[in-house]
């Protein structure tokens, strides 16, 4: 499980088509410290598996579903990506439950500086509009991030100086795709109400105490 929140902001240094799948290296020395064969990293949001580490780089293979179905497949060397390790046990949930499986893509619409912050307009594929509310939460290439407006194809996004300079949403353009995930507790909640008729107020309480002591477990605060 990741949080959402960016450890680092690396870097593609070579693709490699395999034909059915591509293999990539990725430059990440923060990621890479305590690195294991086998161990999983967010690469924009997607869940990848190291296949090799050294020199504070790492290789991962995606499958063509994944390159099909992520903006993965647009990578290409010298490519800036957001990564993050899973959290640890006992670790603080700084953003929210990341799954690290991206639910579709959308695109940067466009872009409204302010003087302190910036407002970033993001295409929202139909399949994914009853999942996105305003305030709550979605994962944008991996990095967690409050709704400010949900429209009928669209959601937007206040961006703080930290996560423009920190992740690649400071340096994506109008046009460009970005990883969706949306929250997983809305998709619980869609998957227990169209289960039986009467459930509905039981199935709200039984995944909130569920999301409530999943929080609590790993470590969160705060929790309402």
């Amino acid at each position: 499980m990741f949080t959402g929140i960016v450890e680092e902001l690396g870097e593609v240094t070579a693709v490699e088509n395999l034909g059915d799948s591509s293999r990539f290296r990725l430059r990440g020395p923060v990621v890479t410290e305590n690195a294991k064969h086998g161990d999983s990293i967010a690469v924009n949001g997607v869940c990848l598996t190291v296949v090799d580490f050294g020199d504070g780089e790492f290789t991962a293979d995606v499958m063509a579903e994944t390159l099909d179905r992520s903006s993965l497949g647009a990578l290409e060397t010298g490519s800036r990506v957001n990564l993050e390790r899973p959290m640890a046990l006992g670790g603080r949930l700084g953003g929210h439950i990341v799954q690290g499986h991206v639910d579709g893509t959308g695109t940067i619409v466009e872009r409204e500086p302010s003087e302190h912050w910036e407002i970033v307009k993001i295409s929202l594929p139909a399949a994914l509009t009853r999942y996105v509310v305003e305030k709550g939460s979605i994962t944008v290439d991996g990095v967690s991030l409050t709704v400010v407006d949900a429209g009928p194809d669209y959601f937007t996004i206040s961006l703080i100086p930290t996560t423009l300079a920190l992740t690649t949403l400071g340096i994506k353009a109008p046009g460009d795709p970005v990883n969706l995930e949306v929250d997983v507790i809305a998709k619980y909640v869609e998957r227990l109400l169209g289960a039986g008729a009467g459930i509905g107020a039981a199935a709200v309480e039984s995944v909130h105490a569920a999301a409530v002591e999943s929080v609590r477990a790993a470590g969160g605060e705060s929790v309402r």
